[in-house]
C-alpha cells in the first residue's frame, strides 16, 4: 500500500479551524472496542500532557466499563513499535500523544487501514487517522494578559520545554496577551532544549526559573511538560507566581500558582474512544479552543484569592471576545513570526 506523507502547509493550517474537517471514512464494524494510548516521552504521571491524557482515558474506563491499554515512551525511538504493537494485537482505537509520534503513526498507520487512530497535537494524512489539534494561542493570551495583570515589577516570564513552533505558539500567545493588558510589559521567554529530553528536567526548568527571577520576572508561566513541574517549584520557592499549562496545576502548589492554561487532553482521548464504541467516529482534523472547550483558563479554590475582580471581568471578557471573534490573536504556526 502506498503511504501518504504528513499533510502539507496548507492542511497544516487548516488545522487551527474550528470543528472537524473530515475525509472519506473507512468502513469499521460495530464492535466492542480495545483501545489503547501510547504517551508521549515525559512520563505518564508528568503532571501536564500525558497525565491529561491519562485521566481522559480513566473516565472513558470509568464511565463504560471498558478497559484500554497502555504504553509509556521512554524515548522517540519506541513509538513506531507501540503503536504497531498495539495494532496488530488488534487494539482500536488507538491513541497517539504527541507531536513526536506523528511520523511513526504516518508509517504505522496504512499497515493496518482497519484500525483507528487518533493523534494528539499534530496532523498525519491517512484514512484512519484522526488528528486533534488545539488553538493554544487562544488560552495563553488570556493567562499571558493575566499574568502581566498581577506582576508588580512589570516583568514576567516563560519557560518553554522543547523549541519548537507549537511551544512559540504558546510563548507567543502569551507574550501578545500580556501586551494587551498592560503595553510597557517585559515578557521574557527562554527553552529547556531543542531534543524531547527538554520535557522530563524539572531540574533545568528551576534553573531557567531562578534566572528569570533573577532579571525581575515575579509570574512565570510553564509550557515543559514534566520540566515544569520545577519551574512551578522554583517559583513557589521564591515566593513568586507561577502558571500552569496543559492540565489544572492551580493545586501543585496552591496559593502560589495564578492560574492554569488547560489544554483538554483528556477531552480528546475520551472523545476518541467514545466515538470509536459508539460507531460515529470520523477521520480526519479536529481543531478544539476556547469556543469548543478544548482549551480554558482555570479558576477554582486554590487560586481564588490570586485572582481580584478586575482579572477575573478581564479574563471572561477575553474568552467572549475571542470566541466572538472581536479579538483576534495571530497563530505563530502562519508564518512562523510573532507581532510583538
Amino acid at each position: 500500500m502506498q503511504r501518504k506523507p504528513l499533510l502539507g502547509a496548507i492542511a497544516v493550517l487548516s488545522a487551527f479551524l474550528p470543528g472537524i474537517i473530515a475525509t472519506s471514512s473507512p468502513s469499521f464494524a460495530d464492535e466492542t472496542i480495545k483501545p489503547a494510548v501510547v504517551y508521549s516521552t515525559g512520563g505518564k504521571f508528568d503532571g501536564a500532557f500525558n497525565q491529561s491524557a491519562f485521566t481522559g482515558a480513566e473516565k472513558f474506563k470509568t464511565d463504560t466499563g471498558i478497559d484500554y491499554r497502555e504504553f509509556e515512551l521512554r524515548n522517540d525511538t519506541q513509538s513506531q513499535q507501540a503503536i504497531r504493537t498495539f495494532a496488530r494485537d488488534g487494539h482500536d482505537p488507538v491513541v497517539v500523544i504527541g507531536f513526536q509520534q506523528a511520523s511513526a503513526l504516518a508509517e504505522v498507520a496504512p499497515e493496518f487501514p482497519e484500525t483507528r487512530f487518533a493523534i494528539v497535537d499534530m496532523v498525519v494524512d491517512q484514512p484512519n487517522v484522526q488528528s486533534v489539534v488545539f488553538r493554544e494561542h487562544e488560552g495563553s493570551f488570556i493567562v499571558g494578559m493575566l499574568a502581566a495583570m498581577a506582576s508588580n515589577s512589570n516583568t514576567i516570564g516563560a519557560v518553554g520545554g522543547m523549541d519548537i513552533p507549537l511551544i512559540r505558539r504558546m510563548t507567543c500567545g502569551y507574550q501578545l496577551g500580556a501586551h494587551y493588558a498592560k503595553p510597557d510589559a517585559n515578557v521574557l521567554v527562554n527553552f529547556v532544549g531543542t531534543t524531547g529530553a527538554a520535557w522530563n528536567d524539572p531540574i533545568r526548568g528551576g534553573e531557567l526559573t531562578k534566572t528569570q527571577i533573577g532579571k525581575g520576572a515575579d509570574v512565570v508561566l510553564q509550557l515543559a511538560g514534566g520540566t515544569g513541574i520545577g519551574v512551578l517549584q522554583a517559583a513557589s520557592d521564591a515566593k513568586i507566581l507561577g502558571i500552569g499549562s496543559d492540565a489544572n496545576q492551580n493545586g501543585l502548589h496552591p496559593g502560589q500558582v495564578l492560574t492554569s492554561m488547560v489544554k483538554h487532553v483528556d477531552v480528546a482521548v475520551y472523545e476518541a474512544f467514545k466515538a470509536a464504541r459508539d460507531g460515529n467516529w470520523q477521520p480526519g482534523i479536529k481543531s478544539l479552543g476556547l469556543a469548543e472547550g478544548g482549551i480554558d483558563w482555570a479558576l477554582d479554590e486554590n487560586n481564588r484569592d490570586l485572582m481580584t475582580d478586575d482579572m477575573e471581568v478581564a479574563a471572561k471578557k477575553a474568552k467572549a471576545d475571542i470566541i466572538s471573534g472581536k479579538i483576534t490573536i495571530h497563530d505563530y504556526m502562519i508564518d512562523n513570526t510573532c507581532p510583538n
